[in-house]
């Protein structure tokens, strides 16, 4: 990345507009939550860029900021909300569909919601199997969808008058594969497009429009999207941010929060079973074998880069890990993620951890997508192109440079985070060496 300390971040000034691949439950939560903020009607709970503060320099300072006013991120009065779907329902429409938001929070922004209207998706079934797009782009070739989605871009930019761009995808997991032959570089993707190479994913296209348009893209879902060496050869080329991937929400949170206490006290771990129920459309998508896979992958990473077992064999090798995920339409978006935990402790006697999340999976998104979109866009105007590790804090499966595992524990991550900021503006990170003796 080539910081140096103290760097120089271009001014948040002019509109920003905000593309997401899925206009569905979370994106929609995410854009009426706004505009209900904006209008003073609700709080932007969640969101570290809105009510999260950071410390600067010593405890005895009593500096606390909070990080809105200590970086120059967008205003939430800036934002221009703009997107793709399978579905033509504009966003208030999908928004009474996706059943997260009561009519409290919709009809006072009915008007502003009724005048997001996705354009065509690029979508292809074999991708997403439980799904049957309806509002979708026709094309000579996958090259051609990718000018198309150039096409809107650059329109929905002049209509709106729109000075800078972010994209986060919010739309479905597509199903499980590994890269290959075709996106080993730049050249050989942008033949394959072309050729409509039958490995090229509908997020893949999405990710080349963004980022070959000087747009940062953050991946809120486990596709393979970003982790390629073609896309990542073009965010280096074009100098843009890239982060990924699969938003941090219900059961995997949970996991991180939990696995690094349980390190922490170094508990040993026989076994953590989790299971989950939803109803949502991501649930439905869920049901089929192949996308379940990726979801499966981005899940079961967590708990092995946390505890280390390599480094604690006595407490963790060997541990079972089993994730589950059932679609039970009844519970809508209000997911439920059932945890046992089974532990070891002084002399290896067993204890057990039971853990019952009712959670509601849109509204522990949305204030990802919120601060993803602020964070990439502030990383664009500092200089900061490819991958940026500084916002695994958001992600399920987060992104790294080559040859590094990546950091999951989700204490370590805000640290690093907020250190990132501290560094982007010539402040003194913090290590936690004590006033007394260090300072």
């Amino acid at each position: 990345m080539g910081l140096k300390k103290g760097v120089e971040i271009q001014p948040a000034n002019g509109k920003l507009g905000v593309l997401m691949p899925g206009m569905g439950a979370v994106a929609t939560t995410f854009i009426a939550g706004v505009m209900n903020i904006r209008q003073g009607l609700a709080k932007p709970i969640g969101s570290l860029t809105q009510m999260g503060a950071i410390r600067l320099g010593k405890r005895t300072d009593n500096n606390n900021p909070k990080i809105k006013e200590f970086v120059p991120l967008a205003s939430l009065d800036d934002l221009v909300f703009g997107g793709w779907d399978i579905f033509e329902d504009n966003a208030y429409v999908a928004a009474k569909k996706a059943g997260v938001l009561t009519q409290d929070h919709l009809e006072p922004i009915r008007e502003e919601l009724e005048k997001i209207k996705p354009w065509k998706a690029v979508f292809e079934n074999k991708w997403v199997k439980k799904l049957h797009g309806e509002h979708v782009k026709k094309g000579s070739s996958k090259a051609d969808l990718a000018e198309q989605l150039a096409d809107d871009i650059a329109r929905f930019k002049k209509e709106n008058n729109l000075d800078r761009m972010v994209a986060v995808w919010c739309g479905s997991t597509e199903i499980y594969r590994k890269p290959s032959d075709v996106h080993s570089s730049l050249e050989k993707f942008e033949k394959g497009l072309r050729e409509n190479d039958s490995d090229i994913a509908p997020s893949q296209i999405y990710a080349y429009a963004c980022v070959k348009a000087g747009i940062p893209y953050a991946n809120g879902a486990p596709n393979l999207t970003l982790d390629t060496l073609a896309l990542q050869e073009l965010a280096r080329k074009q100098q843009m941010p890239i982060s990924g991937k699969d938003f941090k929400t219900g059961q995997t949170l949970m996991k991180t929060i939990l696995a690094p206490g349980l390190k922490a006290r170094l508990l040993g771990l026989d076994g953590w079973y989790s299971t989950n129920i939803l109803g949502n459309r991501d649930g439905e998508v869920l049901d089929d074998p192949e996308s379940f896979r990726t979801k499966e992958v981005s899940k079961l990473g967590v708990l092995e880069h946390i505890l280390q077992p390599h480094l604690y064999p006595d407490l963790y090798r060997g541990f079972h890990h089993v994730v589950r995920i059932n679609y039970y339409p009844p519970r809508g978006d209000n997911k439920e993620g059932w945890d046992n935990i089974d532990i070891k402790g002084w002399l290896g006697y067993p204890m057990q951890i039971k853990v019952d999340f009712l959670c509601r999976d849109s509204i522990l998104a949305a204030p990802i997508v919120l601060d993803l979109a602020l964070f990439i866009d502030l990383a664009r105007r500092a200089g900061m192109g490819g991958i940026q590790e500084w916002l695994s804090f958001y992600w399920k499966s987060p992104m790294t440079a080559p040859d590094l595992y990546p950091e999951h524990d989700l204490f370590i991550q805000l640290m690093k985070l907020k250190n990132t900021l501290r560094y982007m503006r010539g402040e003194d990170l913090i290590t936690h060496l004590g006033n007394e003796y260090y300072d």
